[in-house]
């Protein structure tokens, strides 16, 4: 099955958030034929075995895992990409200085990334150096946009070398702006700048949405990477849904 973390020209790309530690939800989604998922260490209780695992699983069903760290931590994010994910989804990026350190967080060369072969990226010692320094290079970096100063320089973080798109927050940027909601004009608005930032750098951008129709608004302007609500969210409206087709109350 072809999955396409990448997207160029017209093409999208479509994952989800993974919330829970059962590496069978892994399985599943690369099933369904999602482009890449996102391991949400941020916002739940992930831990580095659970990431392990959750990557493992990843690998077997030939989906690509992105992680979403909960600090800009050198040992968290090394041992996630030791360990095979395929790039980061770096909450909290303002600044130009921001991306750049985020960048050094999954590069050996220029880097702060340390180096062993024996990991499983590193194909377990069956690699060369040179392969495999080459491979974690190329780690796919998303900067996640989620203040009124990250928007005002979305388009200068999106220049910089190693940043491979944007991800707009709508939640935390309309939280930041004093909106009550994701979709009020301003946030959207906002978002939208950072769409614009994005693809004028010729770099991914990305959004977070609830559900299907949302991408389809976002898409006509131009977001071709969508993280589509999450392992917990899909069940619940796969749930609900079987509840009301059974004609059961919901």
């Amino acid at each position: 099955m072809s999955r396409l973390l990448r997207p160029e020209g017209d093409a999208i790309a479509v994952g989800t958030f993974i919330k829970s530690a059962a590496p069978q939800t892994v399985e599943l989604l690369g099933a369904a034929g999602l482009d890449f998922v996102v391991l949400d260490a941020e916002h739940a209780p992930l831990d580095r075995g659970d990431i392990d695992r959750l990557l493992l699983a990843g690998l077997g069903a030939g989906l690509p895992l992105l992680l979403r760290p909960d600090r800009k931590d050198s040992a968290l994010i090394q041992s996630a990409l030791d360990c095979g994910a395929a790039g980061l989804l770096v909450p909290h990026v303002d600044t130009v200085e921001d991306a750049r350190n985020a960048v050094a967080l999954a590069r050996f060369r220029g880097g702060a990334r340390g180096f062993s072969g024996s990991t499983r990226a590193a194909g377990y010692g069956t690699m060369a150096m040179a392969a495999a320094i080459a491979a974690g290079d190329r780690t796919l970096v998303i900067c996640q946009i989620e203040t009124p100063q990250a928007v005002e320089n979305a388009q200068a973080i999106a220049a910089v070398e190693g940043v491979g798109g944007l991800l707009v927050g709508r939640a935390d940027l309309a939280l930041a702006m004093g909106e009550a909601s994701s979709n009020s004009d301003a946030v959207v608005e906002a978002a939208l700048a950072v769409t614009r930032g994005a693809r004028g750098a010729n770099k991914i951008a990305g959004m977070a949405v609830g559900g299907g129709p949302e991408c389809g608004r976002f898409r006509a302007h131009g977001v071709n990477w969508f993280v589509v609500s999450s392992d917990q969210g899909l069940l619940y409206r796969g749930a609900t849904e079987a509840m009301k087709s059974a004609g059961a109350k919901a």
